[in-house]
């Protein structure tokens, strides 16, 4: 019997359930999540115990990338101490840990909260706190579970490949995402003189910088958010590719977790040949949340609108 091509092979649809791995990720992962105060009271919240996953997860395979399929409900215990030895305990419900969440932001996270301590000025200051810092902290998290799932299951489901794509869900048909790399054996063509213009695109996360810094420059953590295998060292004077190569250049320097520079190019017909613009990601943190912008220098005229969509989106 003959054996089909791989890239024939992995064409076809394909499902794997994973939801006792899942329910077991949640159950170790965050308990290890804990956060602190920045107020003299000071403080620390953490979580306690996972009481409670329930619902599904999948990974699949569809025409050759792999994809994340999950929704579920998580409850936790939390506690919280504060620096004068006063205790507060209670439980949060998350009703929808999802792939249309996480990756495709769809909607927010919806955080139910409950206090399981007798209340007390103390007690309300520790879960003001918990309220204030917990869902950042587990949202880290949250972005992190479809990469370990990908990573720990996708060789299951990739026909005839021990180094499974890490595509977290099919990117959206964007030129930085659909662009294909180009061969490495093909000569980079000289620049061109290029009237160019500079993008700016600006947000703000409820994460630390530490966090978003790794975020945007791990290897495997990119995925989480760029649904496309990804080559990141953070060095500088080394090389990285982003969805799948539809975006490449090299690292000029790196200011943990305050500054990225980098050069950066779209391998797509639209972009001149050879032309590479600059982009600086500079984050910025407040008390609750880090305030990111994007600053692409170098845009080829024209060409303005379509990288300010892909830098909102992405």
């Amino acid at each position: 019997m003959s054996t089909m091509a791989y890239s024939t092979a992995n064409w076809h649809w394909k499902n794997k359930t994973v939801t006792p791995w899942a329910k077991a990720w949640f159950e170790r992962e965050l308990v290890t999540v804990e956060v602190n105060g920045t107020t003299p009271e000071g403080g620390v919240i953490s979580v306690e115990r996972v009481v409670e996953v329930d619902g599904d997860a999948e990974i699949g395979r569809r025409k050759s990338k792999l994809i994340t399929i999950y929704d579920c409900r998580v409850v936790v215990n939390w506690k919280g101490t504060a620096s004068d030895g006063t205790e507060a305990a209670g439980k949060l419900v998350i009703p929808e840990v999802s792939h249309e969440i996480t990756l495709d932001g769809l909607s927010d996270y919806v955080y139910e909260w409950s206090l399981t301590s007798d209340v007390t000025p103390a007690v309300n200051a520790l879960y003001a706190l918990a309220k204030q810092k917990l869902p950042a902290a587990l949202e880290v998290k949250f972005a992190q579970f479809p990469t370990d799932l990908i990573e720990t299951h996708g060789k299951d489901i990739i026909v005839g490949s021990n180094e499974p794509s890490r595509t977290a869900s099919p990117a959206p048909p964007t030129a930085a995402a659909s662009a294909p790399a180009p061969a490495a054996a093909v000569k980079k063509a000289a620049p061109q003189k290029v009237n160019t213009a500079l993008v700016e695109v600006e947000a703000t996360f409820h994460a630390s910088a530490d966090d978003l810094f790794g975020l945007l420059t791990d290897e495997k953590r990119i995925p989480a958010w760029s649904r496309a295998p990804a080559k990141s060292e953070a060095k500088p004077d080394t090389e990285y590719a982003l969805f799948g190569g539809g975006v490449r250049g090299k690292y000029i320097s790196l200011t943990p977790p305050k500054e990225i520079k980098q050069t950066w190019s779209l391998q797509s017909p639209t972009w001149p040949s050879g032309h590479e613009a600059t982009l600086t990601t500079t984050l910025v943190q407040s008390t609750d949340s880090t305030k990111v912008t994007f600053s692409l220098d170098g845009v080829p005229t024209g060409l303005e609108d379509e990288l300010r969509r892909n830098l909102e989106g992405y």
